[in-house]
């Protein structure tokens, strides 16, 4: 069964963009009704405002919605896979990617102040990390892989992030127990004490 909100969403990427009036039309739906499922389509990020306009002056202003750009989706795993199937090489690109996000400089603080400062740059960067005592040692956990549509076919992108985190920590890092978490969405990297 096809909702009202997937009838207006399916209508969008047949038109590209179209009005609340226009929709509603097309549909045939209240106008009211079409403007709140575009407004619930627009706050979850599935579609977004291109342009207002006023007719005459008068009334309620128009606008016109399309497709946001994460609904339309991209090419980018295509692309990485391809780049990763040249068989670069991912340490030095963790290195870089740890160099040009600021990650390094923390070996001269004390640990937890470096694994707290680690854990803020890396949620920059959508891995949802957060760091933790543990019998063998520090733990980084990353919450969320942000290379999750590539990571089943190219599990080698886990040495890139060994070496990021190294370069940031200063200290060898190991990850552990990958295949038990998959499911769950977590990596965790315990750090080797020396």
């Amino acid at each position: 069964m096809t909702t009202a909100r997937q009838k207006v969403l399916a209508h969008l990427k047949k038109t590209r963009s179209a009005s609340a009036r226009e929709v509603a039309r097309a549909l045939d739906m209240s106008t009211p009704n079409v403007r709140h499922h575009l407004g619930v389509l627009v706050s979850d990020g599935r579609a977004e405002v291109n342009m207002v306009y006023q007719h005459g002056g008068r009334g309620r202003p128009e606008k016109v919605y399309s497709l946001s750009q994460a609904a339309l989706g991209d090419n980018l795993s295509v692309l990485a896979g391809a780049l990763l199937d040249e068989k670069i090489n991912l340490e030095a690109i963790g290195e870089r990617i740890a160099l040009s996000q600021g990650l390094v400089g923390l070996a001269n603080q004390p640990m937890a102040k470096r694994l707290s400062a680690l854990v803020d740059k890396l949620n920059e960067m959508h891995y949802q990390a957060r760091w933790e005592a543990g019998a063998e040692g520090p733990r980084v956990i990353l919450g969320r892989c942000p290379y999750a549509k590539v990571i089943d076919a190219h599990p080698e992108l886990c040495k890139m992030e060994v070496a990021l985190l190294e370069k940031a920590i200063g200290r060898p890092v190991l990850q552990s127990a990958r295949s038990e978490l998959i499911g769950h969405g977590l990596c965790p990297f315990i750090f080797k004490v020396s």
